[in-house]
């Protein structure tokens, strides 16, 4: 009896595990998890399940994610990316390994443009991959560039991963989204760092004799303004109080209207119905993972797995710090086999709690935590951003994954850093918003 007991406690776990190896879908594979819950326990009314699926997306913060998937889309349409490929060969032309210097700089400044890794990947690999294997770049060192820049874009406001966070853990996105900056731009340095090794011993080359000057410089930031000046409009209207961050996500969309229509004039009307399609196919796998997160969290909740799991961890030890590298080893391994964004819908409300009574500020942890997972998106066997990069420059896994190894391990130490001191991720929010 006992043991019918415990498999029907963890059978949702069991499926998940089993249609995650299957290669199931993933929001498919959590719903059905969730739903055999509702099947085997007879205490449970099986309509809860639809209402749990249904009741996930009457979220106001929820609002944030198609507005800022729909002005990204805006942007790419409009001509940001040539503008802004413009601005990163007059910042990095000069560098050993031009061409991946120039992909993390632009990754960097697409970050607070995009809000996707995924979408972000795709733009990197499509508009710079064939480019680098044109001038003898790996094939599978432009891969791994192109997927492992994207992860910028988790980090730099706005991003849909601290979004989603920030609505499971009840945290201030507007510090969330300050809180990023900083591990955004160390991430960037860790990969030029990398980029730049490995450029001068194969012999990339770069694609200027010398640095392109301040007036170049300053002539490509001038052409790029209106793009760049969408993250400091989003930053300052949160942070004065001018709008919240869902608002910022229906202004911004209002404002790269504009700018691609009268600024840029690269934008039509018929461009939008495009535009539109895209979004609400981009919006409806995320907020589908979401809503059968949230049946799977009611089976979490009913079998008490979140206090269990406390009391397990707490056990092993109640320094804050080392705990937090403990959750990090164990996001590294689940990372490689379930994909990030299910990840932290699933594990945010079982570590929020813990880490909050230990003294540990949420948004220290949601930053650890969204790096960390979207670290997960470059590593095999499962990392999105490296299929779409792979699968545009036809590069084996095998050979992706020689090749990923050192920009995993310099992305890893500064993982660690922004575990080990918590100032580097939450100085500028305290600065910003006060303590």
């Amino acid at each position: 009896m006992l043991a019918d007991s415990l498999f029907a406690d963890w059978l949702p776990a069991i499926v998940m595990t089993v249609l995650f190896a299957l290669g199931t879908p993933i929001a498919f594979a959590i719903a059905i998890s969730a739903l055999s819950f509702f099947l085997v326990n007879g205490e449970v009314p099986l309509n809860i399940f639809v209402q749990k699926m249904v009741t996930a997306t009457d979220s106001y913060p929820l609002l944030a994610i198609p507005f800022f998937v729909f002005a990204g889309a805006i942007m790419n349409k409009a001509g940001i990316t040539r503008r802004l490929l413009a601005l990163a060969d007059a910042l990095a032309g000069h560098m050993t390994g031009a061409l991946a210097q120039m992909c993390t700089v632009l990754a960097t400044l697409l970050g607070g443009l995009t809000a996707s890794s995924s979408a972000d990947a795709a733009m990197l690999s499509k508009v710079l991959g064939p480019e680098m294997v044109r001038r003898n770049y790996s094939p599978a060192f432009a891969a791994v560039i192109t997927s492992c820049a994207a992860i910028i874009t988790a980090l730099i406001p706005p991003s849909i991963g601290l979004i989603i966070y920030g609505y499971i853990a009840d945290a201030s996105v507007g510090r969330l989204f300050i809180g990023g900056i900083v591990p955004g731009l160390m991430l960037a340095a860790s990969l030029m760092t990398v980029t730049a090794v490995i450029s001068r011993r194969r012999g990339y080359t770069a694609m200027r004799d010398r640095f392109a000057g301040m007036t170049e410089v300053g002539r490509s930031f001038r052409d790029a303004l209106w793009a760049l000046s969408i993250p400091v409009f989003i930053i300052v209207g949160i942070r004065y109080g001018i709008f919240t961050p869902t608002e910022a996500g229906a202004i911004t969309v209002l404002y790269t209207i504009l700018v691609g229509f009268f600024a840029y004039r690269s934008l039509r009307v018929r461009d939008l119905p495009i535009l539109l399609k895209e979004t609400a196919l981009d919006t409806a796998s995320v907020m589908l993972m979401i809503c059968a997160a949230s049946a799977f969290g009611f089976y979490l909740a009913w079998e008490r797995i979140p206090p269990q799991m406390a009391a397990w961890l707490v056990s092993l030890t109640r320094d804050p710090t080392l705990l937090l590298l403990l959750i990090n080893v164990a996001l590294i391994v689940l990372g490689t086999a379930v994909e990030g964004t299910s990840a932290l819908i699933i594990l945010t409300p079982i570590f929020v709690p813990i880490l909050t009574k230990l003294g540990i500020d949420p948004v220290h942890f949601g930053i650890v935590m969204v790096t960390n997972l979207t670290i997960a998106g470059v590593t095999p066997p499962v990392g999105q951003m490296m299929f779409i990069s792979s699968q545009v420059l036809r590069v084996p896994m095998d050979d992706y994954t020689i090749e990923v190894l050192p920009f995993l391990g310099a992305m890893l130490l500064v993982l660690v850093l922004l575990t080990v001191f918590p100032q580097l991720t939450l100085w500028l929010p305290n600065l910003v918003f006060g303590q």
